[in-house]
């Protein structure tokens, strides 16, 4: 059996499998969780993140406005599954030119030491990884942006790795990104990043053409026995236009940049219809997870449709035997 290295979460939400059902992710019968107008500001509330945190989670929420613009807010859970966001964008304090907002989006949530850090799209003369910390989730200190402009999808890993903090992102181009690999990066300090390694690329032909066009990180790496478990959206171009699905790898612990095993066939995709339907159509995006070391559980919170908040569940054994039996 595989194992989750980390922390029990008895108190997590959780289904079981349904019975019959193939697939090696599941999802909440009643989804989705959180609806677009959670916030009287809201047109929509998707791709954002949670963690445990005190006696309950919290999280860090893009919500798109009525006037369409993208920021992220914080928000607060005693069961993971009902949210109280607040009605105001998260305030930054730091260094006023980094601070400086041209857009906020697609956040996630890692805990390091004694911290939590937050990563973002960010908006500085072209989307670049945004990077703050907070111990509260109620102050917010910004750092320098990990990146030169175009990049996206920046997600940390819950640990240094020899000896250095570590990141996944997807370098871009100022618009929808028809292409995009994802690669590996290290820092000293969390603020000058190199030591930048391949990971990833698209899949051509028919080898595995849901994800042909892009891919990239989700959320925060989970650590296993097996190494670290990276769950990764793809992406297709078809006559409708992208197409979003979920994908799982196994990376190596020590040099995550090496690929141990991917998953041919995706792990999740668009077949709800608040998955298939809203403000960008046929979209499961994966933020964050939430796991408990002792039964294996996972869940996963992922964006539906560019418009709401879904969860879904699955277990370290499921998704490890899944993408070694379809690997390649």
């Amino acid at each position: 059996m595989s194992k989750i290295i980390g922390n029990s979460l008895p108190n997590m939400p959780w289904q079981e499998k349904p019975e019959g059902y193939k697939m090696p992710v599941w999802r909440y019968t009643n989804n989705p969780i959180i609806q677009r107008d959670a916030i009287p500001s809201s047109n929509s509330i998707f791709n954002s993140a949670v963690i445990p945190f005190k006696d309950g989670y919290a999280g860090v929420f893009r919500c798109d406005s009525k006037s369409v613009s993208m920021d992220i807010f914080a928000g607060f859970s005693k069961d993971g599954l009902n949210w109280n966001i607040n009605e105001t964008p998260i305030t930054f304090l730091g260094d006023e030119e980094v601070i400086k907002r041209e857009y906020r989006y697609d956040p996630r949530v890692c805990f390091i030491e004694d911290r939590y850090y937050i990563t973002w799209c960010n908006g500085y003369h072209g989307p670049t990884i945004g990077v703050a910390y907070t111990f509260d989730f109620e102050t917010f200190y910004q750092v320098e942006n990990a990146f030169l402009p175009y990049n996206r999808n920046g997600v940390l890993f819950p640990r240094k790795i020899n000896g250095k903090y570590a990141m996944l992102s997807r370098p871009s181009d100022t618009s929808h990104t028809p292409f995009g690999d994802i690669f590996y990066s290290q820092s000293d300090d969390m603020e000058y990043w190199g030591h930048h390694r391949h990971v990833m690329t698209t899949c051509k032909g028919d080898e595995s053409a849901w994800q042909s066009t892009k891919v990239g990180p989700g959320p925060v790496p989970i650590e296993t026995d097996e190494g670290w478990l990276l769950i990764y959206h793809g992406v297709i171009t078809t006559c409708n236009g992208f197409v979003y699905r979920m994908g799982c790898a196994i990376l190596d612990k020590d040099q995550p940049w090496k690929v141990k095993y991917r998953s041919k066939n995706y792990i999740l995709a668009p077949y709800e219809y608040y998955e298939c339907v809203g403000d960008v159509p046929n979209v499961v995006f994966p933020c964050a997870t939430l796991t408990d070391a002792d039964t294996g559980r996972i869940a996963i919170y992922y964006g539906c449709a560019d418009t709401v908040t879904g969860l879904a569940f699955t277990t370290v054994d499921e998704l490890v035997k899944y993408t070694k039996e379809n690997t390649f």
